[in-house]
């Protein structure tokens, strides 16, 4: 443990904590290596949450030290980069990476770091935060022995982000390293130190050469936050929210005409943010509450015998999602969802505004079909206002539509709908061929089970049909 500073013997890890690190230690002395686990494995244990994600500095060749710990833990496929000096072995439910120590540093208008091997100081040193920049030695009789280069402990009690270096060079290295101070702030719910953020602030133009799928997954990790919004609003106070997702910027601000104002989109999403973030820690559905007023802003209209509308913002935000989707690097299928809850998500509001008929209440099951509950979900989280009454009432509504919906799923059957009778039942008994007829008829079928003329039964539905089929094939 030559040149590096270890804090007053305090042990961060016991021998009874981890049978794990303790077999990765007597593995290394045997082989004359130093060891150490070192980063948020080591904040988290301090701060008292358990983690199976572990990061490794070895002083020494990292992946072939990695291969003996596969061997000897019985893995057969861990996940070797030799070019990088890194590797990862998966054992019994743990993500063990292992890294060589090393310096790192980035050129001006790289995505790529220059990277050499170097001692712990090194690799303390380039970590993004004091908190992060912790370490434990794994080896012999300092086994558990914390190392602090950086005062990360004191940080960790003062719950602040600070950077263990100059913030503008530690952010220079590596400029992915702005969204993660965001994304720390939000999940550690720490308060970035003010050097730190000027330096987020200032430098947050140098994200655009960071590559979008780096950029949309610190995003994601910001979301599975307990309260999103801290990072969201500091995304948008650096600037950062420009670079990475200029349409939610978009959505601050508010216009007044005479006394009529608009209450702040952003202000309201950010709201709407953290109340899906109590309900669900599904990941699609709190981006679908960051962005299920995108379009406010482009539709927004004011008219003197009405104030402020936002006509339509639903449809026209629904059809921005899919190229917004593909920018940020979504899968499909959350882009699909996404599209989808944006579309619908103003339908079961605006149910509870009026009288409901079931061919309504069929309609909005059959549009959201798997996504229904996930649906109602944000819609709830949506229900927001400064006066409690008003709260209470909506949601009073919103209780009663929610049974209103069970009642028709389970009186007609909706769930998975589609007319009981098919395009094959259709070709035969009109006598047509496949074509866009039979697609008229069936969809004709549909209409009359959803507004109510037909019980969503085969026989009931097979006597509409001989009821209205003539009228197709004259055509």
């Amino acid at each position: 443990m030559s040149g590096v500073r270890a804090v007053a013997q305090t042990k961060v890890i016991k021998r009874s904590d981890s049978k794990v690190l303790e077999r990765l230690g007597h593995l290394a002395d045997e082989r004359g290596l130093e060891i150490y686990a070192v980063g948020g494995f080591v904040r988290d244990k301090l701060l008292g949450k358990k983690v199976k994600d572990i990061d490794f500095s070895v002083i020494g060749d990292a992946v072939a030290f990695a291969k003996v710990v596969a061997k000897e833990f019985g893995v057969h496929d861990p996940v070797l980069f030799e070019r990088f000096g890194t590797a990862m072995v998966p054992y019994r439910g743990y993500q063990l990476d292992f890294v060589t120590a090393r310096a790192e540093s980035y050129e001006s208008q790289s995505r790529k770091p220059k990277v050499w091997e170097g001692a712990l100081d090194d690799d303390l040193a380039r970590r993004d935060f004091t908190v992060n920049a912790l370490a434990a030695s794994l080896n012999g009789e300092n086994f558990g022995l914390l190392i602090d280069q950086y005062d990360g402990i004191g940080d960790l009690e003062r719950k602040i982000l600070r950077t263990p270096k100059e913030p503008e060079q530690t952010f220079s290295e590596d400029p992915l390293r702005i969204m993660r101070a965001l994304r720390f702030a939000a999940q550690l719910e720490f308060t970035i130190e003010p050097a730190t953020l000027a330096a987020c602030k200032e430098m947050a133009p140098r994200l655009k050469i960071v590559s979008q799928e780096r950029i949309t997954d610190e995003l994601m990790k910001l979301m599975s936050a307990a309260k999103p919004s801290i990072g969201l609003r500091l995304m948008y106070e650096t600037g950062v929210m420009d670079i990475v997702f200029r349409e939610i910027s978009e959505l601050s601000g508010v216009e007044q005409v005479g006394q009529h104002h608009h209450k702040d989109v952003f202000d309201h999403t950010l709201l709407v943010v953290d109340r899906i973030s109590e309900l669900t820690e599904d990941p699609v559905l709190r981006l679908a509450a960051l962005v299920h007023d995108i379009a406010k802003p482009r539709t927004k209209r004011f008219f003197p015998d009405q104030g402020w509308t936002f006509h339509g913002h639903e449809d026209v935000g629904s059809r921005m999602m899919k190229p917004i989707g593909r920018r940020l690097k979504l899968p499909e299928k959350t882009i699909s969802k996404l599209v989808k809850m944006t579309a619908l998500h103003m339908r079961p509001i605006n149910l509870t505004r009026e009288e409901v008929t079931d061919s309504a209440v069929r309609r909005l099951i059959v549009d959201a079909g798997e996504d229904l509950d996930g649906l109602m979900t944000l819609c709830r989280a949506d229900i927001t206002s400064a006066n409690p009454k008003k709260v209470k009432r909506y949601l009073t509504q919103f209780e009663a539509l929610k049974k209103r919906i069970a009642e028709v799923i389970e009186g007609d059957q909706l769930r998975a709908f589609q007319s009981p009778v098919r395009g094959e039942e259709i070709m035969r008994i009109c006598n047509l061929s496949p074509g866009p007829i039979v697609g008229k008829i069936k969809t004709a079928l549909e209409e009359a089970i959803l507004e109510g003329k037909v019980a969503n039964e085969h026989d009931a539905v097979l006597d509409y049909l001989y009821e209205i089929k003539d009228q197709y094939l004259e055509c």
